[in-house]
């Protein structure tokens, strides 16, 4: 039996990852690593129910700690989900970002190297592109253009990644997806706090003109994809993850609330994030070409299930919001 350790195992792609790598193959055991930070939830995977299944509570950027579970365990492959995600969260703070994108992903690949493992997964985001113009496509060749610390955090990882592999032909892989949404995103995006403010009747923030344009992925598509990289993906590569969904952001608010049948008074337009990317959109036909990759499910069909799941499970969301997240929104909005 193979050994796969997952780090950031408790946010929103690493759960889902988790879950579908659970249920789709059954000879793989699991070690799930997070620090548990406010974006995480223990209560996203039962334990009980899991079987060939490791929790451990560190931080990637604890050498020490890390370097534990790979003493303790034979590790054949690593994905690494855990990161600092939220770009509001990086202009406000941008150190723990670099401490956790960046020293974190480097801890990995030295113990990873040192303990000789089979693949080495780095998830990204098509992000670290920069922004595109009205038309275009971001290829796995498009240069790394980033505009924020969160994406600079990001570059910065891969490239760390790549170099292992050019210099100590370490087997590593990439990912790059487009805007995930889905079961346990964290209420802070835009299409769960969309979705939370419309059923509280409260206001929706929209930065700028609300134009700004965004490919989505549905993230049961996106895990399925991770997978085909890891199990089939060429060593050195970088594979694009999108799910043929463009939309302005005002737009998708908008399809929200028809669906909810709420009021388009809710959007409450605020100021622009400071360099806000305008438009991104994937050209993921490597991944389909090699790899046999399509996204399942179109925009509308993601959108049903993902307002379903956030209905049945109110309370999850309900005890999120009491907390930390209310706080800081409140406080990033007094500061614009």
């Amino acid at each position: 039996m193979k050994t796969c350790l997952i780090t950031g195992g408790l946010g929103f792609i690493g759960t889902n990852f988790i879950k579908y790598l659970a249920s789709h193959r059954k000879d793989i055991a699991i070690i799930n690593a997070d620090s548990i930070t406010y974006a995480a939830n223990p209560c996203n995977i039962d334990e009980k129910t899991m079987v060939n299944y490791k929790f451990y509570k560190i931080d990637i950027a604890n050498n020490d700690e890390l370097a534990e579970i790979f003493k303790k365990n034979k590790i054949d492959y690593v994905v690494n989900f855990a990161a600092e995600s939220h770009v509001d969260r990086s202009i406000l703070n941008p150190s723990v970002f670099v401490k956790t994108n960046i020293e974190g992903t480097l801890n990995l690949l030295k113990l990873s190297l040192e303990h000789k493992i089979e693949k080495f997964l780095q998830i990204s985001t098509d992000e670290v592109y920069g922004s595109l113009g009205k038309d275009g496509l971001f290829t796995e060749m498009t240069p790394l253009s980033p505009r924020s610390p969160y994406s600079a955090s990001k570059a910065s990882a891969d490239m760390l990644v790549m170099s292992f592999f050019h210099t100590y032909d370490m087997p590593v892989l990439i990912t790059r997806c487009s805007n995930n949404y889905g079961q346990y995103q964290f209420p802070e995006k835009l299409i769960p706090l969309t979705i939370i403010n419309a059923l509280t009747g409260k206001d929706i923030p929209l930065y700028g003109d609300g134009k700004n344009i965004r490919d989505w992925i549905y993230v049961d598509d996106h895990v399925r994809g991770v997978l085909d990289v890891l199990e089939k993906g060429r060593f050195g590569e970088i594979y694009n993850i999108g799910g043929r969904s463009e939309m302005q952001n005002i737009g998708i608010i908008s399809l929200i609330l028809k669906k909810l049948n709420k009021p388009l008074s809710l959007i409450k337009y605020v100021k622009d994030r400071a360099g806000h990317d305008r438009r991104y959109a994937m050209d993921f036909s490597k991944i389909t070409e090699e790899l046999g990759f399509k996204p399942q499910l179109n925009l509308n069909e993601g959108l049903d299930l993902t307002i379903s799941w956030y209905f049945e499970n109110e309370d999850w969301w309900k005890k999120i919001i009491s907390g930390d997240y209310r706080h800081y929104y409140k406080t990033m909005y007094e500061m614009r």
